[in-house]
């Protein structure tokens, strides 16, 4: 994945929706994990973006670079 940081949302889930926390990618469409807690999310997250990465390549599609208006709100909520 080399120096590429993509941008992680954190949300709650419902409890009708099985409770824990959804991580979703934007720059990575369909990219999303799920857990627990905000930091397990964050990790399989973390493992969903290798993944993702690994297929695009494999299929040879192109990989976007992390957005910068993601990263601003990412590097804010780090910051928080």
């Amino acid at each position: 994945m080399g120096d590429l940081e993509y941008p992680i949302l954190v949300e709650p889930r419902s409890v009708a929706d099985g409770g824990g926390f959804a991580a979703i990618v934007p720059d990575l469409p369909g990219c999303m994990s799920n857990g627990e807690t905000p930091e397990g999310a964050v990790a399989k997250a973390k493992d969903a973006i290798q993944a993702w990465i690994e297929n695009s390549r494999r299929l040879g599609r192109a990989i976007p670079r992390p957005s910068r208006h993601h990263v601003a709100i990412w590097a804010a909520l780090k910051t928080a």
